[in-house]
């Protein structure tokens, strides 16, 4: 849906979408066309005859107080602590919002889901605090990027380090749009802090990002960030992105082609700070057509931003090919094919992959059914350690990856999604297993369960890893939820608790109740606690 806010504007761009579980069914109010979005605001309806808005003077003020109780591990006395932060917005016109924040907190942001990671890469975890994911949108770059390629802004990287969360002093952040001219900014200061015995000082960090529409549906923008979380000097990134678009390609069809280019400086890089790519792709419904291409320098690494590999060139070429047959049974079956080549600049190949789906049926009833072969090759340049006390040595290795996958209709009270990888692995085997699972007994409570068993055998040694999560819901009323989640891997050998509730007891008003609770397992059946907090936050939203 797009909405234009204009003062005396009698007409919107709008438009609406159902999902109807039961009948397996999706409805539009206009653009009724399968190789059309519904988020394509091109093609949406026209909503007319409104009313005058009154937004009044468009300031909304909201300070908050946080009690909460710390304690660091058994023996460790308890730290009571009072604080307050505050967050305000003003709209300065129709379609620009500034907003700033003090002292900023985040207790009621839900834990991150735990991960396991069988390459030599950094995981990548979403944002979840709100202040950073408002607005975020405007601060996507570069069609073909993404957290697999480069993120030239990653707001994580402000306010956490290491999983420890970092002060913020002040922020402020700017994002609107006047014309064809979307923008954004965001200024943050944190404040000193400590890791494992070393002080890192206080530091400033801003970025901006200008994008502006040309043609009927196409795109150029900028994007800029300046400064460091770790205060190393002279951190800057610079980017330009060019997006062409049309929903007219041969008559009704999709087309979309981008090109993107990004240069990044501190102190402390040397060798190659650019990185550039492309992207064609032919998304629509029968066949989806990719060509992405990406070089990333050896010494790209913005300060602000997610970079998993540097020093390679990648190319990825995909295609689905989406038929409906006249079966009784199967509503569309998606045959997949994705090439994947890195190597390194100047050097010879690092990885290769082969995706391929044979079978990846979507059924009448809402269940899907898949089954691929993946060849994949991965040159190790460098020993990197799998597992505990498992290193993968320098070698070029080959192996047949397979896949079996079951996913059960959402329409069901009990639904989720069963996966088997196996087949050879670094010249063993290894067996991925996962499981997610959602029970909704009532529109009131719903569980969430997601398991992940890793079982590798190899030469360089064995390892069995588990990671087991499940997730109450609970809503007690509109204005009262109750959420809960409890995690364990057998990695780091720690069960976490995450307990929250949520009143909002006025329109203007709510309260977080959080208790997070960690304790470590040391494999003789005893249980110590390493940290555990209860956070108590009340807010209220005054707006003028």
């Amino acid at each position: 849906m797009r909405v234009v806010v204009k003062k005396g504007l009698t007409e919107w761009g709008f438009n609406v979408e159902r999902r109807i579980q039961r009948n397996q069914e999706t409805i539009r109010w206009a653009n009724v066309q399968r190789d059309q979005f519904f988020g394509q605001t091109s093609r949406a309806g026209l909503l007319t005859n409104l009313p005058e808005f009154n937004y009044g003077l468009g300031l909304n003020v909201r300070p908050s107080l946080v009690s909460s109780m710390n304690k660091e591990g058994a023996d460790a006395a308890a730290i009571v602590d009072f604080e307050g932060s505050l967050d305000a917005s003003q709209r300065l016109g129709p379609n620009v919002l500034a907003t700033v924040t003090v002292n900023t907190d985040f207790a009621e942001t839900e834990v991150d889901t735990r991960q396991t990671n069988l390459t030599r890469f950094p995981l990548f975890f979403p944002e979840k605090r709100t202040f950073f994911l408002e607005g975020s949108d405007i601060f996507e770059f570069g069609f073909g990027t993404g957290n697999s390629t480069v993120l030239p802004f990653f707001s994580r990287r402000i306010g956490l380090f290491d999983n420890t969360q970092v002060p913020i002093v002040a922020g402020a952040k700017i994002n609107g749009r006047t014309g064809n001219t979307a923008f954004g900014g965001l200024g943050i200061r944190t404040n000193s802090f400590d890791n494992e015995g070393t002080s890192y000082d206080a530091t400033s960090m801003g970025v901006m990002r200008i994008r502006q529409n040309v043609f009927k549906e196409s795109t150029v923008g900028l994007i800029t960030s300046v400064g460091d979380p770790l205060g190393r000097d002279g951190s800057f990134m610079s980017g330009v992105d060019f997006t062409y678009q049309t929903t007219r390609f041969n008559g009704n069809k999709n087309f979309i082609a981008g090109a993107w280019a990004l240069y990044t400086d501190r102190a402390d890089l040397l060798d190659n700070r650019s990185a550039f790519g492309f992207k064609v792709d032919y998304p629509n419904d029968k066949w989806d057509l990719s060509l992405t291409y990406a070089r990333i320098g050896e010494s790209f690494d913005p300060s602000l931003g997610f970079v998993p590999r540097k020093g390679i060139t990648s190319w990825r070429l995909g295609s689905i090919y989406a038929p409906r047959p006249k079966w009784p049974f199967v509503r569309q079956m998606f045959h997949q094919f994705f090439l994947t080549y890195i190597k390194g600049i100047n050097e010879e190949w690092q990885s290769y992959s082969v995706f391929t789906a044979p079978v990846n049926w979507q059924l009448e009833s809402g269940d899907r059914i898949e089954m691929n072969v993946r060849p994949v090759g991965e040159n190790i340049i460098d020993p990197f350690e799998i597992a505990d006390n498992v290193v993968i040595p320098v070698g070029k290795y080959h192996f047949m990856r397979y896949r079996l996958e079951a996913e059960f209709a959402p329409k069901r009270r009990l639904n989720g999604q069963a996966t088997w990888w196996f087949g050879s692995f670094y010249d063993g085997t290894l067996d991925e297993f996962e499981l997610e699972l959602n029970w909704n007994p009532s529109s009131l409570i719903g569980f969430e369960f997601n398991g992940v068993r890793n079982i590798g055998r190899l030469p360089f040694g064995d390892f069995d890893q588990t990671l087991i999560g499940t997730r109450v819901r609970f809503n007690v009323t509109s204005d009262l939820q109750l959420n809960s989640y409890v995690q364990y891997d057998t990695d780091s050998r720690i069960l976490g608790i995450n307990a929250r509730i949520h009143w909002i007891f006025s329109p203007f008003g709510d309260v977080f109740l959080v208790f997070n609770h960690n304790t470590f397992n040391d494999l003789t059946d005893r249980w110590t606690l390493q940290n555990e907090q209860i956070l108590l936050k009340v807010r209220y939203n005054f707006r003028l």
